[in-house]
């Protein structure tokens, strides 16, 4: 295997660029970088996540027509493979359903940092969530940190799985004590917790907490290794079996009954359960956009010239400074920050020098490999939810906001899930309940993200545009303008040719903003997002944008 991209630009695969055959460059893929940074140029590194460049890439064919399963799964991460994958270790048929390639999404962007040492969160769920509730988070999550090894090991999975320890460290000597007190929450619960003040990386901390035989992994690789047991459960020597993984897919409507339905494009989908595991639910019953808060974070992958740190390193701190190594290269890690919410960003290209920036005032490096954006959603209250979707819902679960630490709490995701839906008692279900609400641990963010949402949907509508002028737009640029009086996003590609979409987010009717370092549309609201010809890249938004026809490619 390789690290180094291909001399003349190309995907390794082919054109694999844009995994999900739309006609416009997005963040999984997009055009390759420079391999220098330049000012006002092309950010450093091949615009591609590592791990969609060092594996296999998935083909599974879509629905093809009316299917009846034990369970459907809706969607390809993290948390919907590891459920899937429990569920047929228990002997139920289940149906993955991905609206475009499994793996491809958040799971495919990650740092995969396999750790139950989550920045500073044990003394916070103390606080908020009583110590029993607290002690379930740390067992669910060292437990998965377990979970994940016995499975590479039991099922002989080669995905670069890798012991270290990992530390959440401050530089500040007036943050020293908020370290110590995360030290002395985690041994409470028996995590591998201890104090130092002194790392292996070449800058000065004022203090950390370290968690020992902590892990890292190459996640796709893991989870296409769980997806073809899915893939390959309830099919006959001919093929046949309606269990199995559809990708290219997309849900339309949940219907929960006895049992319950699943509308897409392509067929209906039966099953006694359902689990939305979409990142964001697809069937919204219990105000999960005003619960859950949409950000944005980029990576480099770099080359050093110098020692490469053993360990996981993350600073909390805003915006966060995240590194580890990567287990089959000596000399390239991980690093990842620069985290804002999403549609916030001035430029998000800017975001990316910014990293680079930053890494380089801190390493010795010597090239940036890759480059990638990723999305996740934070609960406002820090803790995931995973268990039922609404209380006035049977049989419908959901499993979202990770808030950027989904390979633990993932993988918890998918047994307490399974769990629930073979009717087993699971001892950590408990602090994952959607339907919680902890005042004191959410009245903040609470309060912040539904004011930024209905800041920007009113700002959107009531401030005024500028009427459409495609004269001075050149190719690369973007705007948001009146054209007859509705507001239109335009986009001049390279090549000159003009898109144009309505700025009007189907979901709630926000405006979108222009993200230059994806080229695609983001909504500062809730976070959907979509290509330059409104296609979807995230949800909440299940329909595009529409197209618009301005009469002329050019004026």
């Amino acid at each position: 295997m390789t690290l180094d991209p291909p001399s003349d630009g190309s995907h390794p695969d082919g054109d694999r660029g844009d995994p999900g055959n739309r006609s416009g460059p997005d963040d999984r893929g997009g055009p390759a970088g420079a391999a220098v940074m330049t000012d006002g140029g092309r950010p450093s590194g091949r615009h591609e996540s590592l791990w969609t460049a060092t594996s296999e890439r998935t083909d599974y064919g879509p629905l093809d027509g009316d299917i009846r399963v034990d369970a459907a799964v809706v969607g390809g991460g993290i948390a919907g493979i590891a459920t899937a994958f429990e569920l047929v270790e228990r002997g139920r048929t289940v149906a993955v359903v991905e609206r475009d390639r499994i793996l491809d999404w958040t799971t495919g962007r990650t740092t995969a940092k396999v750790t139950s040492l989550h920045g500073l969160v044990y003394d916070h769920l103390i606080d908020h969530f009583g110590v029993e509730r607290a002690r379930q988070y740390a067992d669910a999550n060292q437990a998965a940190v377990e979970r994940v090894a016995d499975t590479v090991d039991r099922l002989d999975i080669d995905c670069q799985f890798g012991r270290a320890p990992a530390y959440t460290y401050v530089e500040s000597a007036s943050d020293r004590g908020g370290v110590r007190a995360e030290v002395d929450a985690a041994r409470r619960f028996g995590l591998p917790a201890s104090f130092v003040e002194s790392t292996e990386l070449p800058y000065e901390v004022a203090g950390a907490v370290r968690f020992d035989d902590q892990a890292y992994f190459h996640p796709r690789k893991y989870l296409l290794a769980l997806a073809e047991r899915v893939a390959d459960h309830d099919k006959h020597a001919d093929g046949s079996g309606e269990g199995g993984i559809y990708e290219e897919t997309v849900v339309t409507a949940v219907d929960d009954g006895d049992p319950c339905r699943l509308g897409t494009d392509r067929g209906e989908v039966v099953a006694d359960d359902v689990v939305l595991a979409t990142h964001f639910p697809v069937s919204d019953h219990a105000l999960y956009f005003s619960r859950l808060s949409p950000k944005r974070s980029y990576v480099l992958a770099a080359r050093l010239s110098g020692e490469t740190p053993d360990g996981m390193y993350y600073d909390p701190s805003e915006p966060y400074f995240s590194v580890r190594p990567h287990a089959e290269s000596e000399s390239l890690v991980l690093i990842g920050g620069q985290n804002h919410r999403t549609g916030h960003a001035d430029s998000t290209t800017d975001r990316y020098r910014e990293l680079e920036r930053r890494a380089r005032e801190r390493f010795d490096i010597e090239t940036i490999e890759y480059r990638w954006a990723t999305q996740d959603y934070t609960s406002i209250d820090s803790v995931p939810f995973v268990g039922p979707a609404a209380p006035q819902l049977d049989a419908v679960y959901v499993a979202t906001g990770f808030g950027g630490w989904g390979m633990t709490n993932g993988v918890a995701a998918g047994v307490v899930l399974a769990d629930l839906i073979t009717g087993r008692s699971n001892p950590w279900a408990d602090v994952y309940d959607p339907t919680r609400f902890e005042f004191g641990a959410s009245k903040s963010d609470l309060v912040s993200h539904n004011k930024h949402a209905m800041g920007h949907f009113f700002d959107g509508h009531v401030r005024g545009r500028p009427d459409l002028d495609l004269s001075g737009l050149s190719p690369g640029e973007a705007t948001v303008a009146d054209e007859r009086d509705d507001p239109v996003a335009v986009y001049r590609d390279d090549d000159g040719a003009v898109h144009a979409v309505s700025a009007v987010c189907p979901h709630m009717g926000c405006l979108v903003a222009w993200n230059d370092g994806e080229r695609s549309w983001d909504c500062p609201c809730h976070g959907s997002r979509f290509d330059i010809d409104g296609n979807v890249l995230d949800t909440p938004a299940v329909d595009g944008l529409d197209s618009v026809d301005l009469g002329v490619s050019d004026r």
